[in-house]
């Protein structure tokens, strides 16, 4: 396997401005020897946060970024609040710096006042949290990481990133029950909305990556918001507007893993004055996904928050396509979080439209499911990651929609293992890269889940779901058997298994034509300079 069939480099990353591609001796666009864990649901993350916040001493550093955070959501028991932990931390010497989105006002539902107190709270115990509004106009910040660096024990230096925001929510397990500390989506999901969602676990030299990541932006020179309104509530709240210097980044950890990972993002274009380290914006995401997807021949495993870009599932239609043994599984959230009388069918019009792109393309090679919970609760799918033939994985805050792609700040991790995984079919996509343990790993973990099956025993035993064409009929005959009991009035035993065959809805044509420029201007907006939007270019 040659990196470069599978990951971008310097130049195909499209950003000559980023310090990520140069800050290597070698000025690889990628770092090796990593180990990475992918840690399915918040409360596996949560804990292990917790764990590894509470174990940083004076002199350490713990940066942050975040699209909500709720000081009052704990990681784990009572006293595990995430302001409560961030305090503590900052009290006992440790360096503490955030950068949460500012967010819009809270009567749009938003999380202005919640980010706001996050952030009074950190700096009264003696760290710095900035709320950063440097986004296109209607646009957020939503990169969700941790990097914890430590001043005398580099071998605990770890990353954490994904789609889990320190906020309500997010903190479920593997029953999806929901967080005790909710807040209201769509009423389908109940009171507590059973949640499903990664965020990954990071060590070696990637930590490094992560942590430039956050350095760019927190010693931007921009102002954190051009709007007087807003310069205003600042004045008036007394906030911290000015970034305080960071010590010097220390040393990348060293490698202790098999694991290759390159770090994408995406930064818009934005307008006047753009990003001092992206002046053009950043669509390495996008790029990555491209590039990856040509490769595909055999299986791509998807789970997205929303899957509804026609111009972004484009890529995904022309390698079914091209490819006529590829398939496709995505699972997706079974309702929209919003479901009001206006933005419901805004939500619907973009997924209606990508999903029959790739029926075309793919027809019976396409299965697309929606989750829910052993009671019949919908599960809202948030996780962000995607598994082509085994291969190459990648898990992050991005979905799959033209905002995550170009309008909005996002980071994912791209992941290619030096270890070809030993279980036949040893090489599923045919082109001689082989398998690997991570990717296959990543996919079968999150597949027995929904499947309500037990895995092997050992991470390289036989595995029948291994194989992409078994793995496609078992998600298929799992959720037609589920589908079928609730068609007939729950008779007899629940079959086991959480899929449920996801079947788009039909929006009338007044609820298109009024919704849609509504659905393009609002919910999944083009943050790409006009010539790149022409070709439909990233």
């Amino acid at each position: 396997m040659e990196l470069t069939d599978w990951l971008l480099t310097s130049s195909e990353r499209g950003n000559s401005a980023t310090r990520l591609d140069t800050r290597r001796p070698d000025r690889a666009a990628w770092s090796r020897g990593n180990l990475v864990r992918p840690l399915i649901h918040g409360a596996t993350y949560f804990r292990e946060l917790l764990d590894a916040i509470r174990a940083q001493r004076a002199g350490d550093l713990l940066l942050f970024t975040d699209w909500r955070g709720d000081p009052d959501e704990r990681l784990a028991g009572p006293g595990s609040e995430i302001g409560t932990v961030l305090c503590e931390a900052a009290e006992r010497g440790v360096i503490v710096k955030g950068l949460v989105w500012r967010s819009h006002l809270d009567r749009f539902q938003f999380s202005e006042a919640e980010n706001r107190h996050l952030g009074e709270e950190v700096e009264a115990a003696g760290g710095e949290c900035l709320l950063d509004m440097r986004v296109r106009p209607g646009g957020s910040h939503h990169q969700k990481f941790v990097v914890l660096r430590h001043s005398d024990r580099p071998e605990l230096d770890i990353a954490f990133v994904g789609g889990i925001d320190l906020c309500h929510n997010r903190h479920d397990d593997a029953t999806h029950r929901g967080d005790p500390q909710s807040q209201p989506i769509a009423a389908a999901y109940g009171q507590h909305p059973p949640w499903h969602d990664i965020q990954l676990a990071i060590r070696g030299p990637a930590v490094g990556d992560i942590e430039a990541v956050f350095r760019e932006r927190w010693e931007d020179p921009a102002p954190l918001t051009r709007s007087p309104l807003v310069r205003l509530r600042e004045l008036a709240h007394r906030e911290d507007t000015r970034a305080d210097p960071l010590p010097p980044q220390a040393p990348d950890p060293q490698p202790c893993g098999t694991h290759t990972v390159q770090v994408l993002r995406t930064y818009p274009n934005r307008l006047l004055r753009g990003y001092e380290f992206a002046p053009d914006g950043e669509r390495s995401i996008a790029r990555g996904y491209r590039k990856a997807l040509r490769r595909a021949r055999a299986l791509i495993y998807l789970e997205d928050q929303y899957l509804w870009s026609p111009h972004v599932v484009e890529r995904f239609a022309e390698a079914l396509t091209a490819n006529t043994g590829l398939r496709l599984i995505a699972v997706i959230p079974s309702l929209p979080e919003q479901d009001g009388r206006l933005t419901l069918p805004m939500n619907l019009i973009g997924r209606i439209a990508a999903l029959d792109r790739l029926r075309r393309a793919g027809g019976g090679r396409v299965a697309v499911y929606g989750l829910e919970n052993h009671a019949g609760t919908p599960v809202y799918v948030h996780a962000k990651a995607c598994v082509i033939d085994d291969v190459w994985a990648s898990v992050g805050s991005d979905n799959i929609n033209l905002r995550s792609w170009t309008h909005d700040s996002e980071l994912s991790c791209a992941v290619l293992d030096e270890r070809p995984d030993p279980r036949e079919p040893r090489d599923p996509g045919g082109l001689g890269d082989g398998a690997r343990s991570y990717a296959r790993n990543l996919r079968l973990e999150l597949s027995h889940e929904h499947l309500d099956t037990q895995a092997p025993r050992t991470s390289h035993a036989p595995d029948p779901l291994c194989d992409p064409t078994t793995a496609f009929d078992a998600f298929a005959a799992s959720a037609a058997a589920l589908d079928s009991w609730h068609a007939g009035d729950h008779r007899g035993p629940r079959p086991p298994g959480r899929l449920r065959t996801y079947r788009p809805p039909t929006l009338s044509r007044t609820a298109t034509t009024l919704c849609t420029p509504l659905h393009r201007l609002l919910v999944d907006p083009d943050g790409r300079p006009l010539g790149l939007r022409r070709r439909n270019a990233y």
